[in-house]
């Protein structure tokens, strides 16, 4: 079993208050990622369901039991840091024990939990080798290790992967992410990278400033994200947004201004009071480098050649607004070119960032 609980939970240090009113329950098995950018309360939240730090105010429930009180080492869970944590002056193997000799267990099950460990991990070739003799991926697969012969109610992740270079960070991700099914245990992940969320979670909590902004599966926070942060975080390169204010109706549509003098045709079902003002939000994957209905005239600024696709930077009447084309684009730096939105779905949010309505 895994399954948490958290109940109105506050955490705050002397004056400052650094998570507010948090409710959030993760199930037995689901592989749930806290991301967020720095400061936003991540990383507390995952310590206070680990037990090293205690919740302000509020409830925190492991498997239907309040455990507020109840240290770290007995509360069955497992967790992982950035730094490995590793003693360097033992083996590998001796690593992998330790936590379990601590606990009296005989011989022969820390032996054959290390093997099972060490198998799913493949990391038997250097059981013998200690620490410094290993790369940061292999030294990360024996800090996995470690948590995994516990056997924990559930494996906590803080920002794992963070010291790895780029290439290693992608192959060791979909490492986790089979280990993950394979053994079918609730998985806490903290991280900043969007990227590793997106694809790693079963469900992503996204925090800012402490709070919940919204929780979901990856495409639900990408589709519908529920606030302009949101849909600013979730995706990679991030949603452009453009400044707009409605400018009057007929019966099936209503107008966009934009800056510069363009305008923009949306179904009336998003219609608000004529001179509100509001953000219109874009992926770069969905717009088009082609002219036609509706489309904006753009200057280039800055053109990525990546091979498989190219990524644009554009300007809008003053706004910046990235494309991202497939494919390869004979552009210049200054050129005029139109942009399609006619196939982007467009997001609405109003003055406060909230999301008006669904994507049309």
């Amino acid at each position: 079993m895994g399954h948490i609980k958290l109940a109105n939970v506050t955490k705050a240090f002397g004056a400052v208050k650094v998570l507010h009113d948090i409710n959030l329950e993760i199930e037995d098995g689901e592989l749930v990622v806290f991301v967020g950018p720095s400061g936003c309360g991540k990383s507390t939240l995952l310590r206070m369901i680990a037990g090293l730090d205690r919740p302000t105010s509020g409830e925190l429930a492991i498997d239907g039991k309040v455990v507020n009180t109840v240290p770290a080492a007995d509360r069955g869970l497992a967790m992982v840091f950035q730094s490995y944590a590793l003693y360097p002056h033992m083996s590998v193997r001796q690593n992998l024990a330790f936590g379990l000799e601590n606990t009296r267990m005989p011989r022969a099950e820390i032996a054959k939990r290390i093997g099972e460990a060490a198998r799913m991990l493949e990391i038997e070739s250097y059981l013998d080798r200690r620490p410094g003799q290993l790369s940061g991926g292999q030294r990360q697969r024996v800090a996995i290790g470690r948590a995994i012969v516990r056997r924990p109610v559930a494996f906590l992740l803080d920002e794992p992967l963070s010291n790895l270079d780029a290439e290693l960070r992608g192959s060791t991700r979909a490492e986790l992410a089979a280990l993950h099914a394979r053994l079918g245990a609730t998985m806490i992940y903290v991280t900043h990278d969007q990227v590793e969320a997106m694809t790693l979670a079963d469900r992503i909590v996204v925090l800012r400033a402490g709070r919940i902004e919204q929780v979901g599966t990856p495409l639900e926070l990408y589709n519908k994200p529920a606030n302009r942060f949101v849909a600013g975080f979730i995706g990679s390169p991030h949603m452009n947004f453009l400044e707009a204010t409605f400018n009057g109706s007929t019966a099936d549509t209503a107008r966009l201004s934009l800056a510069g003098g363009h305008n923009l045709e949306i179904p009336v079902s998003r219609q608000a009071a004529d001179g509100a003002r509001v953000t219109i939000g874009l992926r770069p994957q969905h717009i088009k480098l082609e002219d036609g209905p509706g489309s904006l005239p753009a200057t280039i600024r800055l053109v990525e050649a990546l091979g498989a696709e190219t990524v644009v930077h554009t300007d809008v009447a003053g706004q910046r607004v990235l494309v991202v084309a497939p494919g390869q684009h004979d552009l210049t730096l200054g050129e005029q070119i139109r942009l399609s939105l006619a196939a982007a779905p467009l997001h609405l949010f109003d003055e406060k960032g909230l999301r008006l309505g669904e994507p049309v």
